[in-house]
């Protein structure tokens, strides 16, 4: 019996609201979600739960210190191990980890995603195909105000509050700069047709290659 390739590791990076999830789904979706290991970073926020409410609502959670990128990274090099994993499972309405998890099965194409996961160095040189999401700052700040007030019972002067003071300066200090390490850049994200096609085609072609071996 012949061994198992290494998968495929594709990071999808970009500034918050610019589209990530949105691309991440068309492929998901397009090629088959029981064909894709998908990991999004913000699973991976660190557990809160021993500081009081008021000072988890302090913490930065737009630095790459508010994250366990260790963890990811591990997880990450046990799928392409081909070994599941589970996945933390993080609340954002009380910031903190749940006490469930999500399995993740191996498959020959893994998806990761996040706003920082350029800016981590470990976990940049894990990804054989880094893409960018370019969108624009008005954009996605609606696009952040939108979420934030209907999935993470935010008011609106908490979003407002926190992107001025986390969010947008440590876009323009961590995820700006990881821009550079992409191999492909997509504007508009999930509304680029053509660069989606072009990116679901290449994934669809490894997955048919892999089939006729």
């Amino acid at each position: 019996m012949p061994a198992k390739k290494t998968p495929l590791v594709i990071g999808i990076a970009g500034g918050s609201g610019s589209g990530k999830t949105t691309v991440a789904n068309i492929v998901l979706d397009r090629v088959g979600r029981h064909r894709i290991a998908y990991l999004p970073h913000d699973a991976y926020y660190r557990d809160l739960v021993d500081l009081p409410k008021n000072q988890r609502m302090q913490v930065n959670f737009d630095h790459p210190d508010s994250l366990e990128s260790d963890l990811m990274a591990k997880h990450i090099q046990m799928l392409k191990n081909w070994q599941g994993v589970d996945m933390p499972v993080y609340d954002f309405t009380t910031h903190h980890r749940t006490d469930r998890t999500t399995h993740v099965n191996p498959q020959r194409v893994i998806i990761v995603e996040g706003i920082l996961i350029f800016a981590d160095p470990v976990l940049r040189q894990m990804f054989d195909v880094k893409i960018y999401v370019d969108t624009d700052p008005d954009i996605r700040f609606i696009r952040r105000l939108q979420r934030d007030i209907t999935e993470r019972a935010r008011t609106t002067e908490t979003v407002i509050n926190q992107y001025l003071s986390t969010v947008r300066p440590m876009h323009l200090e961590f995820v700006e700069p990881s821009k550079r390490y992409a191999d492909v850049i997509i504007p508009e994200g999930g509304l680029n047709e053509v660069a989606m096609d072009m990116v679901i085609a290449r994934i669809e072609a490894l997955l048919k290659e892999d089939h006729k071996d």
